[in-house]
């Protein structure tokens, strides 16, 4: 039986930015089909996720070893051997081959997503701040896109993540749950451990604030438009 070794698969800031990502997303599909009052914390968990995905943007180039993107992020054929059962060992530790198009796919559609809510404008509970700056024509396909396709998407999306979690667990017998919770995780390969230290949380923090910083401009750009 080959030796096991304990890493640090996810750093701190990583873990937190999965879980609030995550709380961030369940609350803004609540509050839609809530709808009301409830939009305006639509809007203000919108914009937190927008600072979120500006942050893992950051942090997939200078955070810990596994949560870079030149990590995870590989090829069309590495894909295909690892769909085919002959991965790298290296490619079980963090994000897999196939797990990071997942990775990649909700980013993207997050992305987007909020991006067009704030172009959208449903002429009941919600405007987004940036519905001034651009055509009647460009707001209606932004909310036609934010209210359907993209809310489908990132429904979709979610489930295909939930139920590859759970794939994991019951058929491969490998918990993916636990190391994005605790940060560590045990493997039979040797592997460098991401760095989680003091220093670089408060880089992250930094980075997590300059992200906000760049919301909170993105936003009030209608104020300035409209002035």
């Amino acid at each position: 039986m080959p030796a096991m070794h304990t890493i640090r698969v996810w750093d701190l800031p990583t873990r937190i930015f999965h879980w609030a990502l995550a709380g961030c997303v369940i609350g803004l599909i609540i509050t839609a089909n809530v709808g009301g009052n409830w939009m305006d914390w639509h809007g203000r968990l919108g914009y937190t996720v927008l600072s979120l995905l500006f942050f893992r943007i950051v942090w997939g180039f200078v955070g810990g070893h596994w949560s870079r993107f030149a990590t995870f992020v590989r090829g069309p054929s590495t894909v295909l051997t690892y769909l085919r059962g002959q991965a790298h060992p290296l490619h079980r530790v963090g994000h897999n081959p196939a797990g990071a198009l997942s990775v990649l796919a909700l980013l993207t559609i997050l992305l987007l997503q909020v991006a067009t809510g704030l172009f959208a404008d449903d002429e009941i509970a919600f405007t987004g701040p940036l519905v001034g700056l651009v055509s009647g024509d460009t707001v209606s396909q932004a909310t036609k896109y934010h209210k359907s396709i993209g809310k489908l998407l990132i429904v979709l999306l979610v489930s295909l993540h939930v139920l590859a979690i759970l794939f994991y667990k019951w058929v491969k017998k490998d918990n993916l749950v636990r190391p994005m919770v605790l940060g560590d995780k045990q493997i039979d390969v040797q592997a460098p451990s991401a760095a989680d230290t003091l220093a670089s949380r408060l880089m992250a923090l930094a980075v997590w604030a300059l992200s906000s910083v760049a919301v909170y401009f993105i936003v009030t750009l209608g104020q300035h438009g409209g002035a």
